[in-house]
């Protein structure tokens, strides 16, 4: 009997102890839970109540933004229409704590009232000629009309070209008539202007009359080529000097002719007669 009680006390004892232990380790871990997910949800709630001031904070800036810019539009509206009116109206209502937003609109009230106009260049005539008198193209380079460089100087070019290549025939031909004119039998430069091994015995009289006439000839097209680069020099200047003058020319819209075809009515004397049409060119002149 004895032993049958220590059994049941014993098997009961640890029936109680187990459930104890149970017990224990449930409560153990709902505390190790909670602490966790308490800590996690005040981390998040912490990222979102940062995230949300940081977009009170962009919204705060961009409608101050907005409020100045619209500021600004209104008050450049006023001035164009009555500078001196909205001048003394909006006269000390701008934010006196936003020193950025009183630069920005004493910079505006600057440009309304005076607005920087860039001046088109135009280059003084009498300055032009001068230019190109002492530099062939300095004229054109003045007046910043580049694209006409290419044109002088290629005139120039062809000019001097043609200028050295007369002169230096002119030359040959001179001294070869001059040898052949002479009885000096070892001045005979006049054989190199002849075919390799050309014999004029008994055509001295042709050859004489030949290299006059190429002297001649090439002496004329010699001078006409320091006319022609007189010609481009000259063409050059009167160019840059027409060129500077026309610079201040107005040629707006407002200065214009048309042509175009019209009906003509005739009305007869009396008035006996029916009134006729005819066709013809109308010219409208503008200006």
């Amino acid at each position: 009997m004895f032993l049958l009680c220590l059994v049941f006390w014993h098997g009961g004892t640890n029936a109680l102890w187990a459930q104890q232990v149970v017990e224990k380790t449930d409560t153990i871990a709902r505390q190790d839970s909670i602490p966790q997910t308490s800590k996690r949800d005040r981390k998040t709630a912490r990222g979102n109540a940062r995230k949300e001031k940081i977009a009170e904070k962009a919204d705060s800036v961009a409608l101050k933004k907005q409020q100045e810019a619209d500021s600004i539009k209104v008050a450049a509206a006023a001035l164009k229409r009555n500078p001196e009116a909205a001048l003394k109206q909006h006269e000390g209502k701008l934010p006196k704590d936003s020193t950025e937003l009183s630069e920005m609109t004493d910079s505006l009230l600057q440009k309304v009232l005076n607005p920087a106009k860039k001046s088109k260049f135009k280059p003084d005539p009498i300055r032009s000629m001068w230019l190109g008198l002492v530099f062939p193209g300095g004229g054109q380079i003045y007046n910043r009309k580049y694209w006409k460089l290419p044109i002088f100087y290629g005139g120039f070019l062809g000019c001097a070209y043609a200028l050295t290549w007369n002169g230096q025939m002119l030359r040959d031909y001179s001294q070869a008539y001059l040898d052949i004119m002479d009885t000096d039998p070892n001045t005979k430069s006049y054989e190199k202007m002849l075919p390799l091994g050309y014999d004029i015995t008994g055509k001295e009289e042709r050859f004489k009359t030949i290299f006059k006439n190429k002297k001649n000839y090439f002496r004329k097209y010699r001078d006409m080529s320091i006319f022609a680069f007189a010609g481009v020099y000259m063409l050059a200047v009167i160019d840059a000097y027409v060129d500077a003058e026309l610079s201040s020319f107005d040629i707006s819209k407002d200065l214009s002719m048309s042509w175009g075809p019209t009906v003509i009515q005739q009305t007869p004397k009396g008035g006996l007669m029916q009134r006729q049409t005819a066709p013809g060119i109308q010219c409208n002149i503008t200006f």
